[in-house]
Protein backbone atom coordinates (compact mmCIF):
# COMPACT_ATOMS: atom_id res chain seq x y z
CA UNK A 1 0.00 0.00 0.00
CA UNK A 2 1.43 3.44 -0.87
CA UNK A 3 1.58 6.25 2.15
CA UNK A 4 -1.32 8.23 0.41
CA UNK A 5 -3.56 5.28 0.24
CA UNK A 6 -3.30 3.98 4.00
CA UNK A 7 -2.79 7.76 5.69
CA UNK A 8 -5.63 10.08 3.50
CA UNK A 9 -8.11 6.97 4.65
CA UNK A 10 -7.35 6.94 8.38
CA UNK A 11 -9.59 8.42 10.60
CA UNK A 12 -6.20 10.75 12.28
CA UNK A 13 -5.74 12.25 8.98
CA UNK A 14 -9.02 13.83 8.88
CA UNK A 15 -8.56 14.64 12.93
CA UNK A 16 -5.28 16.31 12.04
CA UNK A 17 -6.59 18.58 9.43
CA UNK A 18 -9.86 18.85 10.57
CA UNK A 19 -9.78 23.31 10.91
CA UNK A 20 -8.79 23.59 7.51
CA UNK A 21 -9.47 27.35 6.55
CA UNK A 22 -12.58 26.89 4.56
CA UNK A 23 -12.92 30.60 3.98
CA UNK A 24 -9.19 30.95 2.84
CA UNK A 25 -9.93 28.27 -0.07
CA UNK A 26 -13.52 30.12 -0.76
CA UNK A 27 -11.36 33.32 -1.11
CA UNK A 28 -8.96 31.69 -3.20
CA UNK A 29 -11.63 30.22 -5.26
CA UNK A 30 -13.56 33.16 -5.86
CA UNK A 31 -10.96 34.76 -6.73
CA UNK A 32 -9.55 32.73 -9.43
CA UNK A 33 -13.38 32.41 -11.64
CA UNK A 34 -13.26 35.90 -11.88
CA UNK A 35 -9.57 36.47 -12.91
CA UNK A 36 -10.35 33.81 -15.33
CA UNK A 37 -14.33 35.38 -16.54
CA UNK A 38 -15.29 31.80 -16.03
CA UNK A 39 -19.12 31.85 -16.39
CA UNK A 40 -20.29 28.59 -17.74
CA UNK A 41 -18.45 25.07 -17.87
CA UNK A 42 -17.71 21.26 -16.47
CA UNK A 43 -15.42 21.54 -13.34
CA UNK A 44 -13.49 18.19 -12.49
CA UNK A 45 -11.93 18.64 -9.61
CA UNK A 46 -8.56 16.27 -8.86
CA UNK A 47 -7.51 14.90 -5.48
CA UNK A 48 -10.81 16.44 -4.19
CA UNK A 49 -10.51 15.06 -0.40
CA UNK A 50 -13.62 16.03 1.22
CA UNK A 51 -14.71 18.04 -1.52
CA UNK A 52 -14.48 21.47 0.35
CA UNK A 53 -13.26 23.39 -3.33
CA UNK A 54 -15.71 21.29 -5.58
CA UNK A 55 -18.86 22.25 -3.34
CA UNK A 56 -18.14 26.17 -3.45
CA UNK A 57 -17.37 25.73 -7.21
CA UNK A 58 -20.74 23.78 -7.10
CA UNK A 59 -22.68 26.27 -5.50
CA UNK A 60 -21.43 29.42 -8.06
CA UNK A 61 -23.67 27.15 -10.18
CA UNK A 62 -21.05 24.85 -12.01
CA UNK A 63 -21.63 21.31 -13.27
CA UNK A 64 -18.45 19.52 -10.80
CA UNK A 65 -17.15 16.40 -10.35
CA UNK A 66 -14.59 15.38 -7.56
CA UNK A 67 -12.34 12.43 -7.49
CA UNK A 68 -9.95 11.11 -5.13
CA UNK A 69 -8.54 7.88 -4.13
CA UNK A 70 -9.59 7.77 -0.93
CA UNK A 71 -12.87 5.74 -0.04
CA UNK A 72 -13.47 7.61 2.89
CA UNK A 73 -12.96 11.30 1.55
CA UNK A 74 -15.17 10.04 -0.99
CA UNK A 75 -17.91 8.72 1.48
CA UNK A 76 -17.93 12.13 3.17
CA UNK A 77 -18.09 14.20 -0.21
CA UNK A 78 -20.71 12.45 -1.48
CA UNK A 79 -23.03 14.08 1.32
CA UNK A 80 -22.75 17.36 -0.68
CA UNK A 81 -24.01 15.26 -3.97
CA UNK A 82 -26.70 16.68 -6.05
CA UNK A 83 -27.70 16.82 -9.56
CA UNK A 84 -24.82 18.93 -10.51
CA UNK A 85 -22.32 17.41 -8.16
CA UNK A 86 -20.97 13.99 -7.71
CA UNK A 87 -17.85 12.07 -6.25
CA UNK A 88 -15.82 9.43 -7.51
CA UNK A 89 -13.40 7.29 -6.07
CA UNK A 90 -10.34 7.43 -8.81
CA UNK A 91 -6.37 7.38 -9.53
CA UNK A 92 -5.39 10.59 -10.79
CA UNK A 93 -2.76 8.97 -13.26
CA UNK A 94 -5.88 7.28 -15.47
CA UNK A 95 -7.74 9.65 -17.38
CA UNK A 96 -11.57 10.17 -15.96
CA UNK A 97 -13.38 11.67 -18.77
CA UNK A 98 -11.43 12.35 -21.96
CA UNK A 99 -11.75 15.79 -23.70
CA UNK A 100 -15.12 15.96 -21.62
CA UNK A 101 -14.12 19.19 -19.19
CA UNK A 102 -13.45 23.22 -19.64
CA UNK A 103 -11.18 23.28 -16.24
CA UNK A 104 -9.53 20.51 -14.41
CA UNK A 105 -7.70 21.62 -10.56
CA UNK A 106 -5.63 20.33 -8.31
CA UNK A 107 -5.22 22.25 -5.32
CA UNK A 108 -3.56 22.42 -1.48
CA UNK A 109 -0.61 20.25 -2.51
CA UNK A 110 -2.19 17.25 -3.99
CA UNK A 111 0.16 15.91 -5.71
CA UNK A 112 3.85 15.07 -6.10
CA UNK A 113 3.57 11.86 -4.21
CA UNK A 114 4.81 8.87 -6.57
CA UNK A 115 7.66 6.98 -6.20
CA UNK A 116 8.62 7.08 -9.43
CA UNK A 117 8.89 10.62 -11.33
CA UNK A 118 7.44 8.89 -14.30
CA UNK A 119 3.96 8.65 -12.39
CA UNK A 120 4.20 12.29 -11.97
CA UNK A 121 3.68 12.81 -15.60
CA UNK A 122 1.33 10.14 -16.00
CA UNK A 123 -1.10 12.50 -14.03
CA UNK A 124 -0.42 15.50 -15.51
CA UNK A 125 -1.35 13.68 -19.23
CA UNK A 126 -4.33 12.37 -17.60
CA UNK A 127 -5.47 15.58 -15.93
CA UNK A 128 -4.81 17.10 -20.06
CA UNK A 129 -6.75 14.26 -21.66
CA UNK A 130 -9.49 14.76 -19.24
CA UNK A 131 -9.85 18.77 -21.05
CA UNK A 132 -11.21 19.70 -23.93
CA UNK A 133 -9.17 21.50 -26.34
CA UNK A 134 -8.21 25.13 -25.25
CA UNK A 135 -9.39 23.60 -21.69
CA UNK A 136 -7.78 24.92 -18.37
CA UNK A 137 -5.56 23.22 -15.35
CA UNK A 138 -5.47 24.77 -12.77
CA UNK A 139 -2.42 23.71 -9.97
CA UNK A 140 -1.95 25.21 -6.42
CA UNK A 141 1.21 23.72 -4.92
CA UNK A 142 3.16 24.39 -1.81
CA UNK A 143 6.38 26.79 -2.90
CA UNK A 144 9.29 24.64 -2.02
CA UNK A 145 12.09 26.82 -1.55
CA UNK A 146 9.60 28.81 0.89
CA UNK A 147 8.75 25.60 2.75
CA UNK A 148 12.25 24.36 3.01
CA UNK A 149 13.75 27.62 4.10
CA UNK A 150 11.17 27.55 6.97
CA UNK A 151 10.57 24.23 7.69
CA UNK A 152 9.68 23.36 11.54
CA UNK A 153 11.47 19.73 12.10
CA UNK A 154 9.31 18.60 15.19
CA UNK A 155 5.96 19.82 16.28
CA UNK A 156 3.27 18.27 18.82
CA UNK A 157 -0.60 18.61 18.81
CA UNK A 158 -2.95 17.23 20.81
CA UNK A 159 -6.46 17.18 18.90
CA UNK A 160 -9.29 15.58 20.33
CA UNK A 161 -7.10 14.14 23.47
CA UNK A 162 -5.08 11.91 21.02
CA UNK A 163 -1.44 13.07 20.79
CA UNK A 164 0.37 13.59 16.91
CA UNK A 165 4.07 13.83 17.22
CA UNK A 166 5.18 15.88 13.48
CA UNK A 167 8.98 15.61 12.05
CA UNK A 168 9.57 17.34 8.93
CA UNK A 169 12.52 16.76 6.92
CA UNK A 170 13.45 18.01 3.31
CA UNK A 171 15.56 14.86 2.20
CA UNK A 172 16.82 16.33 -1.25
CA UNK A 173 13.56 15.04 -3.60
CA UNK A 174 11.38 15.22 -0.99
CA UNK A 175 9.53 16.93 1.79
CA UNK A 176 8.60 14.31 4.21
CA UNK A 177 6.61 14.46 7.57
CA UNK A 178 6.75 11.30 10.18
CA UNK A 179 3.26 11.64 12.05
CA UNK A 180 3.01 9.51 15.65
CA UNK A 181 0.11 9.01 16.76
CA UNK A 182 -1.07 8.34 20.08
CA UNK A 183 -4.56 7.63 20.83
CA UNK A 184 -4.82 6.15 24.77
CA UNK A 185 -3.41 2.67 24.19
CA UNK A 186 -3.23 2.70 20.60
CA UNK A 187 0.25 3.96 18.62
CA UNK A 188 0.58 4.36 15.53
CA UNK A 189 3.05 6.32 13.06
CA UNK A 190 1.99 7.40 9.34
CA UNK A 191 3.85 9.21 6.60
CA UNK A 192 3.54 12.19 4.47
CA UNK A 193 6.25 12.26 1.78
CA UNK A 194 5.76 14.96 -1.11
CA UNK A 195 8.30 16.11 -4.19
CA UNK A 196 9.97 19.48 -3.78
CA UNK A 197 8.88 20.09 -7.44
CA UNK A 198 9.53 23.37 -8.75
CA UNK A 199 8.04 25.65 -11.47
CA UNK A 200 10.76 24.25 -13.80
CA UNK A 201 9.65 20.53 -13.19
CA UNK A 202 5.95 21.92 -13.52
CA UNK A 203 6.63 23.33 -16.83
CA UNK A 204 8.53 20.53 -18.27
CA UNK A 205 5.47 17.84 -17.47
CA UNK A 206 3.18 20.52 -18.40
CA UNK A 207 4.94 21.30 -22.04
CA UNK A 208 4.89 17.10 -21.95
CA UNK A 209 1.11 17.29 -21.79
CA UNK A 210 0.36 19.14 -24.70
CA UNK A 211 -0.14 22.63 -22.66
CA UNK A 212 1.54 25.68 -22.10
CA UNK A 213 1.70 27.91 -18.98
CA UNK A 214 -0.34 30.94 -19.44
CA UNK A 215 -0.32 32.76 -15.59
CA UNK A 216 1.36 32.04 -12.27
CA UNK A 217 0.23 33.26 -9.01
CA UNK A 218 2.23 33.31 -5.80
CA UNK A 219 -0.42 33.27 -3.23
CA UNK A 220 -4.83 33.30 -2.81
CA UNK A 221 -4.62 37.15 -3.27
CA UNK A 222 -3.18 35.79 -6.84
CA UNK A 223 0.11 38.15 -6.40
CA UNK A 224 3.12 37.43 -8.60
CA UNK A 225 4.83 34.42 -7.96
CA UNK A 226 8.16 34.94 -6.69
CA UNK A 227 10.77 31.66 -5.89
CA UNK A 228 12.22 32.63 -3.16
CA UNK A 229 8.80 34.45 -1.09
CA UNK A 230 5.67 33.37 -2.55
CA UNK A 231 3.33 31.24 -0.25
CA UNK A 232 2.22 29.18 -2.90
CA UNK A 233 2.78 27.85 -6.51
CA UNK A 234 -0.07 28.66 -8.46
CA UNK A 235 -0.02 27.95 -12.07
CA UNK A 236 -2.14 27.73 -14.64
CA UNK A 237 -2.37 26.17 -17.80
CA UNK A 238 -3.94 25.77 -21.38
CA UNK A 239 -4.59 22.74 -23.46
CA UNK A 240 -3.17 23.55 -27.22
Amino acid sequence: MEWFEDWFNSKYYHILYKNRDTSEAIFFLRNIINQLKFKDGKILDVACGKGRHAKYFNELGFEVIGTDLSQKSIEFAKNYSNEKLDFFVHDMRSVFKKHHFDLVTNLFTSFGYFDDLNDEQIAINSMSNNLKREGLLLIDFMNVKKVINSLVKFEIKEIDNIKFTIERKYDGNYIIKKIKVEDQKTILNFQEKVRALTLYDFNLMIKNANMKIINLFGNYSLNEFDAQNSDRLIILSQKK
